[in-house]
Order: structure tokens, then sequence, then C-alpha cells
């Protein structure tokens, strides 16, 4: 591809305009392509005409094209068109193909970003964000995008976030929606509670102020994600990115155990731990509670009171991917208190470490050291004793505890009762024991926390609950949603939601009782906006519910996803949970919302790090425009890199496309104006004429297929490499043969998705009336796009001696028979007759001597 650009001549120094009249190209001076003067002609003339607007009820078949809304940051920057012409181009060959294609586009408007934006400049985040809106829609417009941007939502709207009250609503009745104290991850210079995303480095900072995080307790409403866990967990049939879908896997993570209780000396406490190896409990010679863990305060003894809570700060400093790192040394401090082994008896000291996560299983676990990796370290470390109790199968003896923990099943010893067992019938057994004893119960138990939706910050969708103290908690009526944010609030942070000192808002009266009652002050997590949000793009002022059912019954769920692959995990799992919900209530007939996902790259600064104006590394795409026009930049960010990859911006290829622009110009436009009647009287050679169709139809097909897999850089090559060789032709004499017609239209047409202007103009001044981008996509014929001739590889013992051209499509009796005939090959062969001869069609013929 690089190659490509030193054929276009690239030209040393600054470059001028490409608008800027005319200058010299390929070795003559020739008038160009004026992108001032014919972009904003064809935009004016689609928006016009209506060229795309969408109807759902059109009679073609439907292809529901998504990409992932963007949030309303500010302006645009080049990473943002690198993820959306792609989308546009394919967009456009699904309608030359015959598709209804539908591809809204809409607004991620709530949220933490957009309020420490409108902070910083000391206006109001709705202000903030609508003028983003608008600028951002200002910006796209250039693009020339395809999209039905009169279907897009903006999730701040209260004719949108009304809908996220309804579903909150409706998951509340079905004991999904609850609320609980629970450890959040906080940020003191927000002064707000983060989704995980949001805190970055290994030393746990927050993404937008760079303030060290901390764990803290407080009330919070939470989804009940759990109860979809083993739902979540069936992906057959998605047609995903294979590391999309282990990440999901591996976030829900699944695992089937027992919950065990373990009664705690000196007292009524028990500690209730969940184990997949119960066969090991013989062994459990400590307990470690997680840090946050409730019963840390109680078990405490006075004497350890401030090492513990010294620890348990420096642990809320840690992230999970630390706690859990095995790089890293597991330590802990000793509370105290002791529990007994409710199988061996023996004396357990109690501990808090924070290699225990309080999220998964119980928060506590009983520590295994001959057979886990991190309670050996952890026991080693703290001189604890370490038991063993399984050997392996095939040894008379148990390993030695000094050699590192043994972790695979085995069979028991110094069990009790259970020693001779192997590991899968002790677990069975005891399992049965702890049932039947009453010390805990088998089951299942998940990595994947419930979704925390609390947000303590003013711009957010409101929780629709209400307190009142005869009542306690209830929810608002249906008929009185919206609960509407009030535009009044102080929204500065303080450590307290702003709504808490909204008067107005707070201050409301309770539903059942109609005496005095509080409103929740909490507002909802962004990615409850966007865990629905295409089912409303299909008709956005729906008033009758939060979306048309007949219209997403024939719409969804989407053909087509794109966008980061950063919400492989929150925003994908979420919506997968949001749409079985849907199903649930009736509202929609499928489970997965996205059967294919496609993640594009992600374009970094020049200095290779994510652009940010903080950083002052983000390329503006209005100044590329301006200098080389939209179509240029489209082709450019489609030319030169695979859309998967991503990669710091190097402009240095720009004017390269640019110049491929210039030149498809000078050879279907100036050169066919120009020379047509002398081309037409000449007469060109019926060889000439049958490569040229063969080219044309070898081009189709080349990008019909690259197209389709989201190749648009090995797409734009082909094209490139088939205006060199149309030029060449045009030269020699075809100008004005059927052939030329031909290949200079069906060129427009495969040309048109990715640079829709330059292609719009060309196919008028090639006498065309109606728009290219309403024309069929062009067919290729199978017989002109296959080989005439191959070249085979030709080995000797298996090792390549000579290459040979040969006709295409030999069986492999005929391709050894043609092979051993040619001069070269008998020569390598020096006479020797071979013992055996093996034939690969178009591929190799071995000779083995």
């Amino acid at each position: 591809l690089f190659l490509l650009f030193f054929m276009w001549g690239v030209p040393r120094g600054a470059a001028p305009s490409l608008a800027a009249g005319p200058r010299r190209v390929f070795g003559e001076v020739t008038p160009l392509y004026d992108h001032r003067e014919i972009e904003p002609k064809w935009r004016a003339e689609w928006e016009r005409s209506g060229l795309y607007r969408f109807d759902p009820d059109d009679p073609r078949p439907k292809f529901y094209l998504l990409t992932m809304l963007p949030y309303p940051s500010g302006d645009l920057h080049i990473g943002h068109w690198y993820a959306y012409t792609p989308v546009d181009a394919y967009a456009r060959f699904l309608r030359m193909n015959g598709y209804n294609a539908f591809v809204p586009f809409g607004f991620d408007a709530f949220g933490l970003p957009a309020e420490n934006a409108a902070i910083q400049r000391g206006v109001h985040p709705r202000e903030w964000t609508m003028r983003c809106i608008a600028r951002m829609r200002e910006q796209m417009r250039p693009m020339g995008a395809s999209f039905a941007f009169d279907h897009g939502v903006v999730t701040c709207e209260p004719e949108y976030y009304k809908w996220d009250q309804w579903f909150f609503l409706k998951f509340y009745e079905r004991g999904l929606a609850y609320r609980k104290r629970a450890p959040v991850d906080w940020c003191p210079g927000c002064h707000t509670t983060l989704a995980r995303e949001q805190v970055v480095g290994e030393d746990r900072r927050c993404e937008r102020c760079d303030t060290p995080v901390v764990r803290r307790e407080l009330e919070q409403w939470f989804f009940r994600l759990t109860a979809y866990a083993d739902e979540l967990l069936e992906m057959e049939g998605l047609d995903w990115p294979e590391r999309v879908l282990t990440m999901q896997r591996n976030w829900i993570g699944r695992s089937e155990g027992v919950r065990l209780r373990f009664p705690v000396e000196g007292g009524d406490e028990e500690i209730e731990v969940f184990t997949t190896r119960l066969d090991t409990v013989y062994g459990a010679s400590f307990l470690v509670l997680a840090p946050e863990h409730p019963l840390v305060d109680r078990l405490t003894r006075p004497e350890a009171r401030d090492a513990v809570a010294d620890y348990r700060y420096t642990a809320s400093r840690r992230s999970e991917v630390q706690r859990l790192s095995t790089e890293r040394v597991q330590d802990g401090v000793f509370t105290g208190s002791f529990a007994r082994n409710p199988f061996s008896g023996r004396r357990m000291p109690i501990w808090v470490g924070d290699y225990v996560l309080l999220g998964y299983g119980t928060g506590a676990i009983m520590g295994v050291p001959g057979h886990d990796g991190r309670d050996y370290a952890f026991a080693r470390r703290y001189g604890l004793p370490i038991p063993v109790v399984v050997r392996p199968r095939d040894a008379a003896e148990a390993p030695d505890a000094d050699a590192g923990p043994f972790s695979d099943d085995g069979v028991l010893i110094d069990s009790g009762p259970y020693s001779g067992l192997p590991s899968e019938e002790a677990r069975r057994r005891m399992a049965d024991e702890v049932e039947r004893r009453g010390l805990g119960q088998r089951t299942v138990e998940y990595r994947v926390r419930d979704w925390l939706i609390s947000r303590q910050r003013y711009w957010g969708c409101p929780i629709p609950i209400v307190y009142c103290d005869g009542c306690g908690t209830v929810p608002v009526p249906e008929e009185e949603l919206p609960v509407l944010l009030p535009e009044d609030a102080e929204f500065l942070p303080t450590g307290e939601s702003p709504l808490l000192r909204n008067e107005a808002f707070l201050r409301t009266s309770c539903p059942r009782c109609g005496g005095p009652a509080r409103r929740e002050t909490d507002t909802m997590d962004t990615f409850v906006d966007s865990s629905w949000y295409w089912y409303r793009y299909l008709d956005p002022h729906y008033d009758e519910g939060p979306f048309d059912p007949e219209l997403a019954r024939r719409w969804t769920p989407v053909d087509q996803y794109t966008g980061g692959v950063e919400h492989a995990v929150m925003h994908l799992l979420y919506s997968r949970f949001f749409t079985r919900v849907l199903r649930d209530l009736g509202l929609v007939d499928h489970s997965e919302p996205f059967p294919r996902l496609f993640n594009q790259g992600i374009i970094l600064g020049a200095d290779g790090r994510r652009m940010s104006k903080s950083r002052g590394n983000v390329v503006n795409p209005d100044d590329l425009v301006e200098r080389y026009g939209a179509d240029a930049v489209r082709g450019y960010l489609m030319f030169c890199r695979p859309w998967d990859e991503g990669g710091p911006w190097q402009p240095g290829g720009m004017e390269g496309v640019a110049n491929f622009l210039q030149r498809v110009w000078r050879v279907l436009v100036e050169g066919s104006e120009e020379r047509r009647s002398e081309g037409a009287a000449r007469a060109a050679a019926a060889a000439d004429r049958r490569e040229l169709r063969r080219a044309t139809h070898r081009l189709v097909r080349k990008v019909s297929e690259d197209m389709r897999a989201f190749r648009f850089n090995t797409a734009i090559a082909a094209m490139m490499e088939f205006v060199r060789q149309l030029g060449r032709m045009g030269e020699a004499g075809l100008r004005g043969t059927p052939e030329w017609s031909e290949a200079a239209d069906a060129f427009c047409r495969v040309l048109a998705p990715v640079c829709p202007h330059i292609a719009e103009e060309i196919w008028h001044r090639l006498g065309h009336g109606e728009s290219v981008h309403l024309q069929p996509w062009p067919e290729w014929d199978p017989e002109l796009t296959a080989d005439e001739a191959v070249v085979v590889a030709v080995q000797v013992n298996g090792r390549v001696r000579e290459r040979v051209r040969v006709p295409a499509g030999l069986d492999e009796a005929e391709l050894v028979r043609v092979v051993a005939a040619d001069e070269r090959v008998r020569r390598l062969l020096s006479g020797r007759t071979p013992r055996r001869a093996v034939g690969v069609r178009d591929r190799l013929v071995n000779f083995v001597v």
C-alpha cells in the first residue's frame, strides 16, 4: 500500500491546497477537481431531494446498521471520523446492493464527562451538552454521511429518559431493581462514585481529575444482573470477535461450589465462605476476610484496631486487578479472633487480606495453603500451618509442603472418614454432609456483580422513587413520569447529590398516603441510557411506550453493530442483560440485541496517546476537509490501515489519496472530454478490449468481497491500481469503446460508497441523470475474473527450485504433464526420471527423484 503513495508522486515540502487552481500533477499541468465547489453542491442536493430519508416500510430487505452513539464531549476529532466514515461507506454499499439500510445517529448525553466539562467552563450541563451536540452535528455535515439524523435520540431529553424511568419501575416490580449498602469507588475530587472504567492507572486515579480514588460505603441502587448470569454465558451463534466473547465469559465467571459456615469463638457470629474445593476443607488452617467485609469491625480485637484500620485504608487504594495479581506478595493483618473448622475442629485465626474480594462469593475464604497458590504465599509470609490433605493419584505419599501447593484433584489423605476417596467423590459426599448438618448448601457463584446504577451527581436521569416515613420506599406511578431533572439545581460537586439541596425537587407527597415524602436524589448510571437506545431510534417520538413494538418486531435485532473494543464488557453486557429483561416483559421476541459485532481500532494522537484537548494532541477534521476535501479525508481514513487496527495519527499519506482522486478526475472526466472522439476513432485491439473488461470485472469482484469483510484499505488499493491501468488503456486508444464506458460506469459505482461527492459529480458528467447512489451495485462475471494463467512452484524432493507459468485450472495429471515439459524443468531434472510427481491445482508440482 505504501508503494502506491510513491506511485502517486507525493510532492516534497509544504503542499499547497488542492483547490488552489491549476498545478503540475503527474508531469503535466491540468485543471483540478475543486472539492470546495462540488462537495457542498451535492450535499445540498442530497438534502433537498431527501435521498437518504429512511422509510421503515420500504419493501426492500431491511438491514439495521448501528454504530455506538457518542458522548457530546465537544468538537469532533479525526478519531470520530475514523469510526463513522466506514459505517457510512458500508451503508451506501448495502443500499446499492438492494437493502433498505437504516443507520441512525444520536447522542449519549447524560453522564459525568459532560457534567465535569460544564463545571470546568462555568456553564450549565444542559447548555454545554446541547451546544456540543449542535457543534458535532455541524462538523459531521461535511462528511456527507447518509445517516438517518432525523431518527436520532438525545438521551438527556425528557422524551427519552422518561422511558429509562419506566424501565426502572418495571425492573422494580420484578425484583430486578433493589437498594443496599455497598462499597463503591469514590473520587474525593469529583465527589462522586465512579464506574470501574473511570478509575485508571496502577495507582487508581479518577480519569477526569486525576485524584486518587478510595473505597467508600453508600446506600446504592442496583439492577439484579446476576439473575441472568447463566443466560449471559450462552453466546453460541454470536458473530463477535473472539476476544470480546472471552472477556465476557471471564467477567461473568461462573463457579459451582458450596457455601460453608465457620463458627466464631466466643460468640454467635459465623463466617460463611464459598468454595469450589470442599475436598480440601481438612487442610483449611485460617480464614481471610475482605477488608470491606461487614464482620471486620465486630471481629477485630482492641489491640488490632489501629493495624486493621491502616490496612483497610491501604487496601481501598488498590484496584481489583492489583489485589488479585499473582505477581505481588499477598499481605494482610490479624484481627485477633478465631473460628473453628466444622469438619476438622481446627482452631483457625481470622485475618483480613485484600486478595479476597467482597463482591465474589461471600467476601471470605478458607485458607488452604497446601492446595492454593495465594493461600500458600500468605501462610509462608505469616508462618501459618500448611496441612496437606490431597495427594496426586499416581503418588503413594503426600507431596512435600515446602515444594509448594498441589492444586489439582487427587486422592484425600488426613481427611477423617473421607481419606482415600478421589477428590470428586469426596466433594459430593462432603456437600451432602454440609446440607445434612445444616452447615451450608450447594450453590453457584459468579464473578460478575449486580449492576450498580446509582450516581451522586446532578447530570443524569432521576430515579423514580420516593421515601415516605409511613409507607417506606414507594415507586413513582407511571402516569407521573417523567420525574423531571430540575434545571435550576446547583450542580457543583460537594460530596452529596446536588439534588439534596433543591427543595422543589426533593420535597414531594407520597403516591400512596399523600403525606410528605422526599425523592430519591441519586441519578442513574449513563449506561442505562445506552442499554436500549437502538429500539428508540426506530421512532424517537413514539409516545405510547418506550418504542414502537411493531417496528421493533420487524427491525430488530440489529443486523450489524460497530464500535470500540473498550466497551467489550460494560456496555455490551448491560445491553444483553437489558434485552433479556425486555424479552421477559413481552416487549421484544429475541434475546441477543447484536448478533454481529465488529470492533474498529482507535486513532491516537501523533504522540501515541488517546486524543484529548488537555494533551494538545487532537486532530481537527475541519482543517483537513478544507485543505483536501471530505472525500480525500474519508478515503485516507479507510486506506491508511485495516479498520480493526488503531494507532497514532500519521497524516503523511493524505496527499497520496488526494492525488489519487485528482487522477480519477483526470482519467474519467478531463481525459474523456478531451479525447473521446479521437479514442473512438482509433481501432482498439480486441485483446486490449478484453483485458479492460477483465480488469473491470476483477475490480468489482475484489471491491465487493472487501467491502463485505470491512477490508476498506485493500478495496481502495485495488481502485488505485485500476485507475492507473485505466489511464494507460485510455492512452492506448480504448476511450469511447463500449468496454471503456463499462469500466468508467463500474468504477464510478464502486467508488461511490467511499468517496460519494466526486463519484456523484463524475457520474453526472458521464451523462447519467439519476444519482449514482441510487444505482445497483455492478455485477461481475466469474469467467472474466478467473485467472487465465497462474504461476506454480516447482519442487524437487520438497524444495522449491523453479516457478513456471501455466494455464489456470489444470487437473493434477495435466498440471504435472505441462510442467514436466517445460524446458527449464527438464534442465532442472537433468534427465532423471521422477519416481513420483504430485500436483496441486494452481499451486505447485513436487517431483520425487
